[in-house]
């Protein structure tokens, strides 16, 4: 048994706190009866569970980490008949879904969920979680494009939102650089990197808000610990205070 507002909110309907909104305004029924009392204890895998007349789904939320690599696509399907990285979770029983994008050719962390209301979150623009990517660039990338991609650049009419960057190495052909950034705009880092004259030659995703890619292996995944799930949670929670 749980409290009837943790039941909408982990089915994904709402926050919990939309959640003691919708039963107070009595737009919540279980098993027919209007519920206004918060707190109300349910069973969710037997009690019938309505929001405006709708039931919620009542699947238990999974959280899966996969290392993507390189020549996947982060769609559920593909019509030109490429791999997608669904068909690296084939074996996790419920369906889940990718958290945001990852190209074709760019590898690394990639969130996949049944969640549908914290993957909103995590990809809203408006709640600024950082994605942080390691890029290898091509040629010696110069002081003044490190300068520029921390204050932003033009793409698209408007200016990038400031990114931290750290040169982790550089050299005659090529260098390596970390680079941080809130926004989800289509391959910005790789734009950007070209933006300033140093294209991307290979690009890894390594962290998305508190979440590290460590060492999973590359085409594997696994399941987020409690933890970190919460962790997640908090990430969100934190940006709805701070609006």
């Amino acid at each position: 048994m749980e409290r009837l507002q943790k039941a909408i909110a982990k089915a994904g309907v709402a926050s919990r706190r939309e959640a003691e909104r919708l039963i107070a305004a009595g737009r919540v029924r279980v098993n027919g009866q209007v519920v206004t009392i918060l707190g109300t204890k349910v069973d969710p895998e037997r009690d019938r569970i309505e929001v405006d007349g709708r039931p919620i789904r009542t699947e238990a939320h999974v959280y899966v980490m996969l290392n993507k690599p390189a020549g996947y696509v982060t769609t559920a399907k593909d019509p030109q008949g490429r791999p997608t990285v669904l068909d690296l979770v084939a074996s996790v029983p419920q369906r889940v879904f990718p958290v945001g994008r990852l190209d074709r050719d760019t590898r690394g962390l990639l969130l996949l969920t049944n969640d549908g209301y914290l993957a909103h979150r995590l990809t809203h623009p408006s709640f600024e979680v950082v994605k942080v990517y390691r890029a290898k660039l091509q040629g010696a990338i110069s002081r003044q494009a490190v300068h520029r991609l921390r204050n932003g650049v033009l793409l698209d009419g408007r200016m990038t939102a400031p990114a931290q960057v750290r040169v982790l190495s550089r050299s005659i052909d090529s260098s390596w650089i970390e680079i941080a950034i809130h926004e989800g705009r289509n391959r910005q880092v790789r734009r950007m990197a070209q933006a300033v004259g140093f294209p991307v030659i290979e690009l890894v995703r390594i962290q998305f808000g508190p979440l590290r890619l460590g060492d999973l292996a590359s085409g594997n995944f696994r399941y987020l610990q409690e933890v970190e799930v919460q962790a997640l949670r908090n990430t969100v929670l934190r940006r709805t205070g701070s609006r």
